[in-house]
């Protein structure tokens, strides 16, 4: 879908046509997470961004449906953000981390900590959601040894559960094509059953009605590996990357208190839930439990700048606190670990939030959001719609043999159509930026839509 052009647009796009428009002979990039050979017969470029605008460097404008990936949540190239980065490059670039410090970390560490549930009071930074969960898997096991439960090493993770590409992340996943070519996972890993259950939930709007006793799982890893042997559970409040799998009422709750009888580490990972996308700063407090060590990535700088985070609270941080004080408490940390300009991004980012009221816009935007899904339902080879907050999924009926085609070949329609949306397996995910308007919503909907009836 070509449209008019602003002059400004105009010429950016020319200029990016010359130099970006084309990437034959251009061999070096081992794309992640791609379908290279069928990505170079017909590259998807994206040239500049604004808004809720991408721009291809021909000058097609397509409408951003998923916040870039699940991390754009106040739109793209907002100018306090850039602004602000700008600034620290030329003020300092870089700071090392190991035993010295820069005020704008320990400034960030406050903010994040003030938005944060409470009792997450403890902030560790790291440089995405994978090293985010690394690390939260260390603290969990450290803190444990710390304590004089050294033999709590077990950790338990969940069907169907993403938690970046790492070997303690996908050791704790449980997405196959994630596990299936890296051999030998993590020792001492086992894994509690995913709350997907179509036969009772299908088409819920919401919270599932049925499937809180699946959280007994954990009774039952508890009974076969004794709970003295386990130091944490990991789960996503919302498992997005596996297709937006919602939890049932009262399942989150569940788990926290089998956790809190058996003295185990309960980890969420919000670097998807975080930072607004269900209507609340974080989905800890949506569902009003809150866990003991969250995970955060993706909007914690708006994607400007590679960021994560682990928050904690006070008694894991202070069950190290102990020893001769010269004595590092934690072995653990990255080069770019509170990255001067990571940082100057993400108070740049926090202080978009507050001018836009984005952490708890998308409250207001659920309501039309989940009506104008739910309008796929009666559309060709839809099984299943889900939604919660701004972050939707449109689950298909498999191609037989094919797995994962017709959701490919929606995706490929839609960004003919100037939509970008995602596909995971053979479900559609949206989860646009939170600065999204009723309009943007509907024409997303309607390409999708359309694009379904089309490959019908």
């Amino acid at each position: 879908m070509h449209r008019d052009l602003d002059p400004q647009t105009a010429a950016a796009a020319s200029q990016l046509a010359e130099s970006t428009g084309s990437i034959a002979g251009k061999d070096a990039y081992w794309m992640p997470f791609t379908a290279n050979r069928h990505f170079r017969k017909a590259p998807r470029l994206l040239a500049r961004a604004k808004g809720m605008q991408y721009w291809t460097p021909e000058g097609r404008e397509v409408l951003d449906g998923i916040a870039g990936l699940w991390c754009v949540n106040a739109g793209h190239g907002r100018e306090k953000i850039s602004a602000a980065i700008a600034r620290q490059t030329e003020t300092m670039d870089y700071a090392p981390p190991f035993q010295m410090g820069h005020p704008l970390a320990f400034e960030t560490a406050e903010r994040l900590a003030d938005i944060a549930p409470e009792g997450l009071n403890k902030v560790f930074f790291t440089n995405s959601g994978s090293e985010a969960v690394e690390t939260a898997l260390k603290m969990a096991i450290a803190y444990h040894r710390a304590r004089g439960e050294g033999q709590r090493t077990r950790l338990i993770g969940r069907e169907r559960g993403y938690h970046g590409v790492n070997f303690g992340g996908i050791s704790v996943g449980g997405m196959v094509a994630n596990r299936k070519m890296f051999g030998t996972m993590l020792g001492g890993v086992d894994h509690i059953r995913h709350t997907h259950d179509l036969s009772k939930n299908a088409f819920s709007r919401g919270q599932p009605e049925h499937g809180a006793e699946l959280a007994d799982d954990l009774e039952r890893l508890v009974a076969l590996h004794d709970a003295s042997t386990i130091a944490a559970v990991i789960v996503e409040p919302v498992a997005g990357s596996t297709g937006v799998l919602i939890p049932p009422k009262g399942y989150l709750e569940r788990l926290r208190a089998i956790c809190d009888k058996h003295g185990i580490l309960l980890i969420f990972d919000e670097v998807i839930t975080g930072f607004g996308r269900l209507g609340s700063p974080f989905g800890a407090q949506h569902f009003g439990v809150t866990p003991d060590l969250m995970t955060v990535a993706k909007g914690i700088t708006n994607g400007c700048v590679p960021m994560g985070a682990v928050f904690a609270r006070q008694f894991i941080y202070d069950a190290f606190m102990n020893g001769p004080e010269h004595i590092i408490e934690f072995f653990h940390g990255y080069t770019y670990s509170a990255h001067p300009l990571a940082c100057a991004a993400s108070i740049g980012t926090l202080d978009t939030y507050a001018d836009d009221g984005l952490l708890t816009r998308a409250a207001s935007m659920a309501g039309h959001f989940e009506r104008a899904l739910h309008g796929l339902a009666e559309h060709p080879h839809v099984i299943d719609v889900r939604n919660i907050g701004l972050v939707g999924g449109i689950e298909l009926d498999p191609i037989p043999g094919s797995p994962g085609k017709r959701a490919f070949d929606v995706f490929l329609e839609c960004w003919a159509q100037g939509v970008l949306v995602r596909f995971t397996g053979d479900t559609i995910a949206l989860s646009p930026p939170l600065i999204i308007e009723n309009e943007h919503i509907d024409r997303i909907v309607e390409t999708l839509g359309a694009a379904l009836k089309k490959l019908a």
